[in-house]
């Protein structure tokens, strides 16, 4: 065949098209695992993190399995619709975020402290100044004040927004309550030397990151709304248990 031809240069072409799209597609599965095994390693981070547990990257697994020690999905009303853990964490909040409130899946972490008290975390997700933002919230037993929390981003600015994912940022939650005289008021985020007209318990807002302030606040009280049944049922039992 003339190398000079139409057609040799046509069919060379199209054979590497095919040989270097195999080679990636190889490399791609072969890959995968391991990546997939990383996005839930860096997920279970943060859900660890939000109990106030870091280890190194490679004792995550491990301690993912020691402190959380249960999940469940529950329904609009806060009954478990499944109670398996890895139902839970099979939830992906970016696409339940799109869905109308009443058909969202709500996933809870259950985590089991060294000095054996339990934290429940739900996840949160929201929108930012440049992208999506996303969190973890620990709530004490009583199913009101918060234990810890953990922020993180897409591609938020760096020393501006980005600064949601810092310890100084995030221990602000700590100890604050989602309610208020029986009533879900969530923790407001406001500008420094402001009080929310509401009574609702507060943190500042990151100087020059307003918006992403403000995402962070209607994450949560739009997120943690949703699990409103779930969390009265956690303050009645509370308060029977009294």
């Amino acid at each position: 065949m003339n190398k000079n031809s139409n057609t040799y240069q046509i069919l060379y072409a199209a054979v590497m098209v095919v040989l270097v799209g195999t080679a990636l597609a190889f490399i791609y599965m072969s890959l995968k695992p391991r990546q997939d095994e990383n996005i839930a390693n860096d997920k279970r981070r943060q859900i660890l993190s939000a109990v106030h547990v870091t280890v190194p990257e490679d004792s995550i697994r491990d301690a993912y399995k020691q402190y959380i020690t249960a999940g469940m999905v529950v329904d609009q009303q806060g009954e478990p619709v499944d109670t398996t853990l890895e139902a839970a964490f099979a939830v992906d909040m970016s696409k339940e975020n799109k869905l109308p409130a009443d058909q969202r899946k709500r996933p809870v972490f259950v985590g089991t402290m060294t000095d054996g008290s339990t934290k429940y975390i739900i996840p949160v997700y929201g929108a930012g100044l440049w992208g999506p933002i996303w969190g973890y919230i620990a709530l004490n037993d009583d199913g009101n004040t918060i234990y810890g929390a953990n922020f993180s981003h897409q591609g938020e600015t760096p020393g501006l927004g980005a600064r949601i994912t810092e310890d100084a940022f995030q221990q602000e939650f700590v100890d604050k309550r989602l309610y208020k005289n029986d009533q879900f008021l969530s923790v407001e985020i406001v500008k420094q030397g402001q009080k929310p007209t509401n009574d609702a318990d507060y943190v500042d807002a990151i100087s020059g990151a307003t918006i992403t302030s403000r995402g962070v606040g209607s994450m949560m009280h739009s997120g943690l709304e949703l699990y409103d049944g779930f969390l009265k049922k956690l303050q009645n039992n509370n308060t029977n248990n009294q």
